[in-house]
């Protein structure tokens, strides 16, 4: 027997109830598949300190982990630089691309607990679009998401956000994340 209680996060619903309506009588979208709808949201940890030390890597990895729910990828220096100690193939970084449930459940927990728990919040920047509708963030400590132990981390790591839409334009990104309820300062 199938479980017909499947589990649909809230943004989902909320997108379908809420947010398609909304842009379509904004925009005047003819056909439903124009309405712009959330592609992907892509988090990066660059962690320049694992040139000194490489267990730095492992606790970011498994910090990311923790906040994505889902493993996360290491990447690598393409080029050996010198001056800054790296060499060719050295670990530098972790990211993880999410994407379905799991984006909509990350984008729940970075709207409604993440964001409010950074200290002096006055929202994020409402100008930090690239032209073809995505949007980037960052955050300056990784220790705003419930997931993270506070008492168990040796190191605060920031973190960079990007939230791929299907939107042509700036305008119409802003407009679906404004609908999600992302706190813009004004």
């Amino acid at each position: 027997m199938l479980d017909t209680t499947a589990y649909v996060p809230r943004l989902r619903t909320h997108y379908r109830e809420v947010v398609r309506p909304a842009m379509k009588e904004e925009f005047g979208y003819k056909n439903d598949m124009q309405i712009p709808r959330l592609d992907k949201i892509v988090l990066n940890m660059g962690v320049g300190e694992a040139v000194s030390d490489s267990k730095k890597i492992k606790a970011a990895a498994d910090d990311l982990t923790k906040i994505a729910g889902q493993k996360v990828v290491i990447t690598k220096a393409r080029n050996s630089i010198a001056g800054f100690k790296v060499r060719e193939e050295m670990p530098l970084g972790v990211k993880v691309t999410l994407r379905k449930d799991r984006m909509y459940d990350f984008l729940d927990r970075l709207i409604t607990i993440a964001l409010p728990r950074v200290r002096d919040f006055r929202g994020v920047k409402g100008t930090a679009f690239d032209g073809r509708g995505n949007y980037a963030m960052g955050l300056k400590e990784h220790i705003v998401f419930p997931e993270i132990e506070y008492d168990k981390i040796d190191q605060m790591w920031g973190m960079d956000i990007v939230m791929a839409t299907t939107a042509k334009t700036d305008a119409e990104a802003k407009a679906l994340l404004k609908l999600f309820n992302m706190p813009f300062a004004s």
